[in-house]
């Protein structure tokens, strides 16, 4: 969700402004994925990286994020969406942890629609995390490291669990990951829109799933393998 602070200087207003318009557009999305019937939606909303911008800017998005999840419980609940975090809540302060946990025990048995909300996330750290686990694993003697398979590194991700990405979606014109889910993002088609983040709309998420319906998914298969659903051989 890029373009927050682009978006707040274009109309020479403080950052602040920028993030305060994107939470609104958090809220808008979260009630367009569900209307869609996507099974998952997860935003990236603070990596690892971004604890090292101004203290006073982290402070303003840690309070923007407590206010989210106090303001959207019963919304989450009434829609039967399930929160989840991904990424390392044990370095979120305190009191936004605290929220946090509250509102991920909450929506536990929602069914409708998974909210992933990536937060202290980096998919490098992830991998890492994970790596280490299995390592311990094999240190303990319960396996050896040729064992280990692609699943069982999925079954160590924050992701655990859940599907991997159809679709991501890059707002603010920028042509990278930034070190999001880079292992789950292996086959995901991407989609970049000079949009910024608070100006992306109902129809702006409209045009991205029309766009990423229009293409050929091939998983490496040949073309013709993909439209006429001949097996690899």
């Amino acid at each position: 969700m890029d373009g927050n602070g682009r978006w707040a200087r274009e109309r020479g207003l403080p950052r602040v402004m920028g993030h305060k318009a994107g939470a609104r557009t958090v809220q808008k999305t979260v009630r367009v994925a569900r209307e869609m019937g996507l099974a998952v939606l997860t935003l990236y909303a603070f990596s690892t990286e971004n604890w090292h911008r101004p203290l006073q800017e982290v402070d303003t998005l840690m309070g923007l994020l407590k206010t989210y999840l106090q303001s959207e419980l019963d919304k989450l609940l009434q829609q039967d969406i399930r929160l989840c975090c991904l990424g390392e809540m044990s370095k979120l302060p305190g009191d936004v942890r605290e929220v946090l946990e509250k509102v991920i025990t909450r929506t536990a048995g929602a069914r409708g629609m998974t909210l992933n909300l990536a937060l202290s996330y980096g998919s490098r750290n992830e991998l890492v995390r994970a790596m280490q686990r299995l390592a311990s694993r094999c240190v303990a003697g319960e396996m050896v490291p040729l064992d280990i398979t692609d699943e069982m590194v999925s079954q160590q991700l924050d992701t655990a669990g859940q599907p991997d990405p159809d679709l991501i979606i890059r707002t603010g014109g920028e042509c990278r990951l930034s070190n999001f889910l880079l292992w789950q993002a292996s086959y995901a088609e991407i989609y970049i829109t000079e949009t910024m983040w608070p100006d992306f709309s109902k129809k702006a998420f409209y045009e991205a799933v029309h766009n990423f319906q229009q293409r050929q998914r091939r998983f490496g298969r040949t073309g013709e393998q993909a439209s006429t659903g001949l097996p690899t051989t």
